[in-house]
């Protein structure tokens, strides 16, 4: 028996590359809510689907492009279900989990470049490294850097045990995301006019990769669940502190 897939999903990583996808369906319904959802994985390749590709403002067209993907009619066993029908909920909640600790998960890589280039590039004729205020920055980029290098060697030890992260993935996206994206933005101070240079130009040293790295880190600060709402969940789910109150219903 197969299912018979009508829809479309947006903003799909490298789904012009992919050989296959997870889709979220309602396979059930007449159960309530979430209790209706599986997760079901797509081979790219099955009859009726058009991945058309999706510009966004950090010119994301490469390698880490964004998609639309189309289903019409798409037939795909049962037997693709994961974990059983009606689980898509919690199945899903698993796999982000796992992608928010993923998301940015190298700031120290990052980190090198700006170093590199405050070594380079000069400000009043001197090296942006010898500034106080630059140097200032850069080192508390880098404390925080190292920080989520060993949390994310506990996150990796979690991985090995088989055991869910918990919100202490959240923590790794929330925090790796907003480093990623303060690099950027000391990067861009240094180079200072220059940092406003989009396309390659003869100025060489812009090469436009620190405001294609700032917009494209401030997508993944939005992408994933935003910021604020990880720290809902972090304060809620890890600090159990009092959950945010909800507007009343109807109003």
């Amino acid at each position: 028996d197969d299912f018979v897939i009508n829809g479309q999903k947006i903003w799909t990583s490298t789904a012009d590359r992919a050989d296959m996808c997870f889709l979220l369906v309602r396979t059930e319904p007449d159960a309530p809510k979430h209790k209706g959802i599986s997760y079901v994985l797509v081979p790219m390749d099955t009859a009726g689907i058009e991945v058309q590709p999706l510009r966004t403002m950090s010119g994301n067209l490469g390698e880490n492009s964004f998609n639309q993907v189309f289903f019409t009619d798409v037939r795909v066993p049962k037997t693709n279900v994961v974990a059983g029908r009606g689980l898509g909920w919690t199945v899903a909640n698993t796999t982000l989990k796992h992608e928010r600790n993923s998301l940015n998960a190298n700031p120290e890589g990052t980190l090198l470049k700006v170093r590199d280039l405050m070594q380079r590039e000069t400000i009043n004729g001197v090296a942006a490294i010898e500034s106080p205020i630059y140097r200032d920055r850069l080192m508390k980029l880098q404390a925080r850097a190292l920080t989520m290098k060993t949390h994310g060697m506990r996150m990796l030890t979690c991985s090995l045990k088989g055991e869910s992260p918990g919100v202490a993935g959240l923590v790794s996206k929330l925090q790796n995301c907003q480093i990623n994206f303060d690099m950027a933005t000391l990067a861009l101070d240094v180079l200072g006019e220059l940092g406003v240079l989009y396309e390659h130009t003869k100025y060489e040293r812009a090469r436009a990769y620190w405001q294609t790295h700032s917009m494209f880190s401030l997508g993944l600060i939005i992408g994933g669940g935003t910021a604020q709402i990880q720290k809902n969940i972090i304060s809620e789910r890890g600090l159990g502190m009092p959950r945010e109150p909800k507007p009343a219903q109807g109003k």
